[in-house]
């Protein structure tokens, strides 16, 4: 049987509610559900199930320090100048930084493929497509998008499963941080 996972951190209620309030004003664009806001460390994609055995094992042998996380601007990302996801920006963290070291190393430990991109930390908030409305209006209204610093104390395994509706995240296993 075959998983298709990713690794995130989940986020607090609050938080979740804040990014609601933002969603809308964008003809076209499919918003995220409640539950499907997170910030992904990694995504992992189609796997074995003895594959994702051996990852979250992997993931288990992580040791960090909980740490602050605080919501800084909105922005896109584009391929060939057309915009495809639109996206919550995050305050510069170090500690998030190696955090994410930390999971590619464990990823790669559980032999799979390393990840090409570079690691860009976000929360996706729409999917858009070519008929989707002008995301100028938007990004003005919320460029200076600001939160309070969350504590992040732990990171998750996730399996997606994709429906019409959007997909369906759900926790394969959570991993405490601890000091």
């Amino acid at each position: 049987m075959r998983h298709r996972l990713f690794v995130a951190i989940r986020l607090p209620e609050a938080i979740i509610d804040m990014l609601l309030l933002l969603e809308g004003g964008i003809d076209g664009a499919r918003w995220q559900g409640e539950g499907q806001l997170h910030l992904t460390l990694r995504f992992v994609g189609e796997i074995e199930a003895w594959q994702a055995e051996d990852l979250s094992q992997a993931l288990a042998s992580i040791h960090a320090d909980p740490f602050d996380l605080a919501l800084r601007g909105v922005g896109h990302f584009e391929s060939k100048g057309r915009p495809h996801t639109l996206w919550a920006g995050l305050a510069p963290s170090e500690p998030l930084l190696a955090l994410e070291r930390r999971v590619e190393s464990a990823c790669r430990r559980a032999a799979l493929p390393p990840e090409s991109r570079r690691f860009s930390p976000h929360i996706t908030l729409a999917r858009l497509n070519a008929a989707s409305g002008p995301l100028l209006p938007f990004l003005q209204a919320h460029g200076t998008l600001a939160s309070p610093p969350w504590r992040v104390e732990a990171f998750d395994l996730m399996e997606s499963t994709l429906r019409p509706e959007g997909a369906l995240y759900e926790t394969v296993r959570r991993y405490r941080l601890a000091e």
